[in-house]
């Protein structure tokens, strides 16, 4: 996550994950599943911009395809043309996607409870520009969330350390504590909230499309099984802390395909579509719908989004991590 001060403002980059590795290990007493998963972040990246707010609302406004707005209209922004450019460097293509841009947004969700939690009444422009996708598995809504509560931490001087934003972040949802974390990549437990930090030796580089259609996690999360015999996450692990891509590929692996399969053929489509490319493995992300596949360097991740954007599979994406 990338924190600049401009001006009176603050910029955040958040980056979207994979997971590399997901698996159900049951069902838990909460209603929830207990899962063992290892994310990446990648740079597909979403901006988020705070600015002093002189009353105590909570403003957002967001941009971006299929963004859905709501509420009365913020006040401006301003931000020098040097940051306005860097912001429109940073990813050119907006995906489709679907997302609240009022009170349900997460992003306003975690400014509340973080302000309820330190019991200030301060309050807060928020601009966010969605590149992310919604309802992919990319977890944007996670990423935006986390940004939140870590930028205003530092906007409201209010001093909480990673373990009291850790505990607010495992409030909002499963994956918000990895990206509070820092760390870019690591194996989650639990809900996805228990972390342990990966060392990577080097960076991978991805090709990613995302269908046209998306799904609901908790509509994936329904529809799945807890499997008779699990998988563990030892072979993708070792893989990635001895730089063996090509033995990463062969250990990717996720419980959710097989129900995300089942309710969304566009799914089902685009893994025979990764299935028939020259890359090292391929993989639906979270609870999808978005897939990638996991290239040998940038050059042929470029090469393959060409020919998926020639196939019209959707909204396709080079991304990497960094090590």
């Amino acid at each position: 996550m990338q924190f600049r001060q401009v001006g009176p403002s603050l910029v955040v980059h958040t980056p979207a994950k994979l997971n590399l590795f997901l698996e159900i290990l049951g069902k838990r007493d909460d209603g929830f599943h207990e899962l063992e998963t290892l994310m990446v972040t990648v740079n597909l990246l979403d901006t988020l911009i705070f600015t002093e707010e002189h009353s105590t609302d909570i403003r957002l406004r967001c941009s971006g395809r299929g963004v859905r707005t709501e509420g009365p209209a913020p006040t401006r922004v301003d931000l020098s043309s040097s940051a306005l450019a860097d912001l429109n460097r940073s990813n050119l293509e907006q995906p489709e996607s679907v997302v609240p841009g009022g009170a349900d947004n997460l992003v306003v969700k975690a400014a509340q409870l973080l302000r309820e939690y330190a019991g200030v009444e301060a309050g807060v422009h928020i601009t966010l520009v969605k590149r992310i996708p919604a309802a992919a598995g990319l977890a944007g809504g996670s990423s935006d969330a986390a940004a939140t509560l870590m930028a205003l931490n530092r906007f409201w001087k209010l001093k909480l350390d990673k373990k009291e934003l850790q505990r607010l972040a495992s409030q909002l949802g499963s994956d918000v504590a990895f990206f509070v974390d820092g760390t870019s990549a690591a194996v989650c437990h639990g809900r996805g909230e228990i972390i342990e930090p990966l060392s990577v030796p080097m960076g991978l580089h991805f090709v990613i499309a995302r269908p046209w259609t998306g799904l609901s996690t908790a509509l994936v999360f329904k529809h799945c099984q807890v499997p008779q015999r699990t998988q563990g996450v030892n072979n993708v692990v070792h893989a990635l802390r001895t730089g063996r891509t090509e033995r990463l590929g062969r250990f990717l692996h996720n419980a959710l395909e097989e129900p995300a399969v089942e309710l969304n053929p566009e799914v089902k489509q685009l893994k025979s579509r990764f299935s028939n490319l020259p890359v090292l493995g391929s993989l639906m992300s979270g609870s999808g719908t978005a897939c990638f596949g996991l290239c040998r360097n940038r050059r042929q991740a470029l090469s393959l989004a060409g020919r998926l954007r020639a196939a019209r599979v959707g909204h396709v994406w080079v991304a990497e991590t960094r090590p």
